[in-house]
């Protein structure tokens, strides 16, 4: 076997590695004690990594859970919980030396039959996310520090996959073994710095700090993490002090937080990109000029401009220009009368109506991006009919149900291609077999030639080859227009200059691992 070099950059950017205060403030000896509170817009699902789906999961979940790999807020990919590993000539075996002496929150060893046991359970058990992984056809214990993994084909992306927040270990005596699928995620029990202590649902999910952690201990005592969707309020929680730290603050309140000598407004780059997605199998959108027409329908530059205050840009290309794989495409102007002549063609010259459902507090300016999308849509004569509701129930409802069963026609939704590699943007939400409720792809597409071009680029090891096939990959999904292109988005986390510490990660993650009161 041969040996590679751990900390590879899989993206095409370079993320700062942000804190929140300044380098003079970091300087001071970090202080121990105190209760940490930060508040995000939606509540986890789950924080299971068999069901969790999204990154409010995720933004709690690093703080328990650890993965074999991390993607650090540079972009490179290291090692966790395991230190080393080695790879045959063929790229189809991986060797994964794993970090001795770590515990799990109760007691029970990490070890490489725990590793065997989180990654069969997640392929075995159809995890949401089990995608990542699923090219992996054989596990093996070599000894209690090593584990082997083996696939059919080279896979490309599998460390940064294994980097995977919903890739977490958990310990295997927290998992009921007589029902292995049963979600674990009230008493979730991990190996990171934080200790679950609770979870209010729709309130607040509460964590103690981890005292026998295997690393450096968190700081705090406790780790809130509240859940508040509306953007206002959590604005108020940050001035008042009521939360230390807040993500997705409203562009519109951004100049006036700035103002403010007690906080700290973080822009930090992301790697989502906001869309529609729009039923492509039954009608009207399974008809590809009506789904051009949206998108011509809708002004995703007056958006960016207007209501989000140039926090991101318009999409040209369904992932994020930072993600390895990117390739831009002229974007779909603003343009009405070429939306109706395109309505026409398809035989809907007297408009139509559509169900399109959409989150609040989910996304920056979510509800205010939807109604605009509504008024847009209207003014081409597609009637819209709005409907909303919870984070958790939003993703049961629109990724939840096979084709037959779904009653939206539209929904807006957000895609971070966390892993900063293209195979997890674009396999995961337009390949064929990806269909919900199995997987990712909640648009029912399936366009001619995609699934080829991205398994081709899956198993290919030179990223110059990968680069030419995604790129054609990406041109036949934006002439396919499966969803309205909208935009990547920026981060804007407010924070409360009393804490510093706190990690601003690509990832949409505050991670307060190292984070800490300064004394007045």
């Amino acid at each position: 076997m041969k040996k590679k070099i751990l900390g590879f950059v899989v993206l095409v950017m370079a993320f700062s590695l942000l804190f929140s205060n300044s380098l003079g403030v970091m300087a001071q000896e970090p202080q121990e004690g105190g209760d940490l509170r930060i508040a995000i817009g939606a509540d986890p699902e789950s924080l299971d990594p068999l069901y969790a789906q999204s990154s409010p999961a995720a933004m709690v979940m690093v703080h328990m859970m650890e993965t074999l790999f991390e993607m650090t807020p540079d972009g490179d990919i290291v090692p966790l919980l395991a230190e080393d590993y080695d790879v045959s000539d063929d790229g189809l075996v991986y060797d994964l030396y794993l970090r001795e002496g770590v515990e799990f929150h109760d007691g029970e060893p990490f070890n490489a039959e725990a590793v065997k046991f989180n990654l069969e359970r997640l392929l075995d058990q159809g995890a949401v996310y089990s995608f990542l992984i699923d090219a992996i056809t054989e596990i093996e214990v070599i000894d209690e520090y090593t584990i082997r993994i083996a696939t059919d084909e080279p896979f490309a992306p599998i460390l940064a996959h294994l980097s995977h927040d919903f890739i977490s270990m958990i310990s295997p005596a927290a998992i009921d073994a007589d029902d292995p699928s049963q979600d674990a995620g009230e008493n979730i029990v991990g190996t990171g710095p934080f200790k679950m202590d609770g979870w209010n649902r729709g309130e607040a999910v509460l964590m103690t700090r981890n005292d026998d952690y295997w690393g450096d201990n968190a700081y705090v005592d406790t780790f809130s993490v509240l859940i508040v969707p509306e953007e206002s309020t959590r604005v108020v929680m940050l001035e008042t002090g009521e939360a230390h730290a807040i993500m997705n603050v409203p562009a519109r309140d951004v100049s006036r937080l700035e103002e403010n000598p007690d906080l700290t407004v973080e822009n930090v780059p992301s790697l989502r990109t906001l869309y529609v997605g729009l039923n492509n199998h039954r009608e009207p959108f399974d008809d590809v000029r009506v789904r051009k027409a949206m998108n011509y329908a809708v002004d995703s530059e007056a958006i960016v401009e207007h209501i989000i205050d140039g926090a991101g840009r318009p999409s040209d290309a369904p992932i994020s220009p930072d993600i390895f794989g990117y390739s831009g495409q002229e974007i779909y102007q603003h343009n009405p009368d070429r939306a109706r002549e395109l309505l026409a063609e398809a035989g809907y010259e007297d408009g139509l109506e559509v169900e399109f459902y959409y989150p609040v507090g989910r996304y920056p300016m979510d509800q205010t991006i939807s109604q605009a999308i509504q008024s847009q849509l209207a003014d081409v004569g597609i009637d819209a009919n709005m409907t909303t509701m919870e984070w958790a129930t939003y993703l049961e409802v629109v990724g939840g149900n096979e084709p037959e069963d779904v009653e939206h026609d539209m929904y807006f939704l957000g895609w971070g291609t966390v892993t900063g590699d293209a195979d997890y943007g674009l396999y995961a939400l337009f390949h064929s077999d990806e269909w919900a409720p199995y997987g990712n792809n909640w648009h029912f597409g399936d366009h001619e030639g995609v699934d080829e071009l991205l398994h081709e680029a899956r198993i290919t090891p030179d990223p110059d080859i990968r680069q030419d096939l995604y790129a054609e990959a990406i041109e036949l999904i934006w002439d396919d227009a499966p969803w309205i292109f909208l935009h990547s988005i920026s981060q804007l986390n407010g924070v409360r200059n009393e804490v510093a510490g706190l990690i601003h990660h690509p990832r949409e993650h505050i991670e307060a691992k190292r984070a800490y009161f300064i004394n007045d």
